[in-house]
């Protein structure tokens, strides 16, 4: 705010004038008139309005600073025009100040004086010379406006958001409260327009260390560098005006799951140059290899049998990584975690995180590898069975699981024994064990066979009983004995008939009449009962063969008895027990 200045009426009642100020001219002899003397003294003012003065502090009020510039009146200015930001006033009398002086808008003869438009001109003054030595300027960042930010110079100046940083800046808003210098790239005084950039200075800053960078770059070399940027794959650093790769797999020697576990942007780190392209400036760094890589003294440091410990850090379908020590990780494969478990996923047994105890199973330094195993910390209680339960051992157990090739008997906690569907009966056909068990069924079985080494207990259940073709089929069933049965299967070569429950036997084409059958079908029906003649028994492919031929069973003809106790009587049965039997029981049939 601006202040009249002291009135003209005042001045001439003045008795005395400041020795500094500048002084009229004397009046020659007979020329004293009041008016003479005021006409000198105007006109031998060193100032002009609308201009920067010199002038004296006269005297300092409550409300006002009185300062004469050696003109007619002495000008009033705010005290509030030299406080500064604590509230303190800055002059005192006698202090010399620079005032603008501006002419009175209601009165041609006053003049107003104004310390707050001297500094404005003078700030403005000195940035208009700043821009034409291409000198910076500092300022302070104080908010945030429309395309930019808002920079006190000591007047207000815009510095548009492109020109801020070399990189594009999302949050401008964390630029503000901050001090900087900056290159005035748009001047426009009577338009009270100024135009910043601090990228420039950036830019040029930049170019300076890369040219010194780019003397010192050459692969192998450990250089400092500030980490500018992080993405899923690695870190951008500075390394002085040029920027270089740090790849996620040269991070550590050890596994990283992101870049931000070994670095934040802002760090200063050192980094080795791996490799230096100098016509693309491609620059590929590395963080481990600073240090030695530890597989270098792994085989050394662990051998096979070693009981090591170590922390999960990586679960897979096929298993769980254990790092032993920073850069060497082991596998614990999803078949070593447990004896009797049937372990589905790693995740069953262990947590990333969890510290778990091992056993080394195998190394390879070459290709970076360790085998562990947890189960073998414990006894191995396949080791056990063999005393448990010798081959021969009868057992009873529950049925756990049931599948299309055998069942699963419980043995102990985790170790179940199979059943094959070939070990079920010696003389059923099974199609599926389901036919005749169903789970949780308790059944005896024989143990069969133990391999420790596959982990695989056999059992059987048709063991339990002598085998039916060893003992009783063969005498059962003789050769030239006439059975009667039911037509179970047709095929093209013959048909099957059912002895008896499990026992069958193949009526061969050929067998079937002693005209030319071409197709069974027309001899025979399936679920058709017919009588026919043993041929053949094979013990030890378990086979017997039938024949249609001598025996007409299928037309009602009259049966011959002598021809039935002759062929009755090859077998080893006596002749009544063969007649009193077979031929009463066809008879009554």
């Amino acid at each position: 705010m601006e202040y009249r200045s002291v009135s003209v009426q005042e001045l001439r009642n003045r008795t005395s004038v400041d020795e500094d100020l500048p002084r009229a001219k004397a009046p020659q002899s007979g020329d004293n008139s009041f008016e003479t003397l005021f006409e000198q003294f105007e006109a031998n003012q060193g100032f002009h309005v609308g201009e920067i003065v010199k002038g004296r502090v006269i005297t300092v009020t409550k409300d006002f600073v009185v300062v004469d510039i050696g003109y007619k009146s002495e000008g009033q200015i705010p005290v509030s025009e030299f406080k500064d930001a604590d509230g303190n006033v800055e002059v005192k009398a006698g202090d010399e100040v620079e005032v603008y002086a501006d002419q009175a808008e209601d009165d041609d003869a006053l003049i107003e004086l104004s310390k707050e438009k001297a500094v404005r001109l003078r700030i403005w003054e000195k940035i208009s010379e700043a821009c034409e030595r291409d000198e910076l300027v500092k300022g302070k960042i104080t908010a945030r406006v429309k395309g930019g930010l808002s920079v006190d110079i000591g007047v207000k100046a815009f510095l548009p958001g492109s020109q801020v940083d070399i990189r594009p800046i999302r949050n401008l808003e964390k630029f503000i409260g901050q001090e900087y210098e900056f290159k005035v790239i748009k001047f426009n005084k009577r338009r009270g327009n100024i135009v910043l950039s601090r990228r420039v200075l950036l830019e040029r800053e930049r170019a300076s260390l890369k040219a010194r960078t780019l003397q010192q770059l050459e692969e192998g070399r450990v250089l400092k560098g500030t980490v500018k940027n992080i993405t899923e794959y690695g870190a951008f650093v500075d390394l002085g005006g040029i920027d270089g790769l740090l790849h996620i797999t040269d991070m550590s020697w050890g596994r990283v799951n992101h870049p931000s576990e070994m670095v934040q942007v802002g760090d200063e780190i050192e980094v080795k140059v791996l490799k230096f392209n100098s016509d693309t400036e491609r620059v590929s760094l590395g963080l481990k290899q600073i240090s030695e890589d530890p597989w270098i003294h792994a085989e050394d440091k662990y051998h096979v049998g070693d009981r090591v410990a170590g922390r999960v850090v990586s679960l897979t379908d096929y298993g769980a990584f254990v790092e032993l020590e920073e850069g060497i990780e082991g596998l614990i494969h999803i078949s070593e975690m447990s004896w009797t478990r049937r372990v589905k996923h790693p995740s069953r047994m262990v947590a990333i995180g969890d510290t778990v105890e091992t056993i080394v199973l195998d190394i390879d330094s070459k290709n970076k590898r360790i085998s562990l195993g947890m189960k073998q910390i414990e006894p191995n209680p396949w080791t056990l069975l063999h005393e448990r339960y010798p081959v021969g051992t009868r057992i009873l157990g529950k049925i756990r699981n049931i599948t299309d090739f055998g069942i699963f008997i419980g043995i102990e906690e985790g170790i179940d024994g199979l059943v094959h569907i070939s070990d079920l009966s010696w003389t059923q056909k099974i199609k599926h064990p389901s036919e005749i068990y169903k789970k949780g069924d308790e059944v005896e079985a024989v143990v069969l066979n133990i391999d420790v080494e596959n982990e695989r207990f056999s059992l059987g259940i048709k063991q339990l009983r002598p085998d039916a073709w060893e003992a009783e089929i063969p005498n059962r069933y003789t050769i030239g004995r006439l059975v009667k049965g039911k037509i179970t299967k047709i095929h093209d070569f013959g048909a099957f008939m059912e002895l008896e429950p499990g026992v069958e036997g193949l009526i061969h084409v050929s067998e079937m009449s002693a005209d030319r059958v071409n197709n069974p079908a027309d001899v025979v029906t399936e679920g058709q009962e017919v009588l026919a003649e043993i041929i053949s028994v094979d013990r030890e492919e378990r086979k017997i063969g039938l024949s249609l031929k001598s025996v007409d069973s299928t037309d009602g003809g009259d049966f011959d008895s002598r021809s039935y106790i002759e062929k009755q009587g090859k077998s080893t049965a006596s002749l009544g027990d063969m007649f009193g039997d077979q031929l009463g029981k066809l008879r009554d049939e």
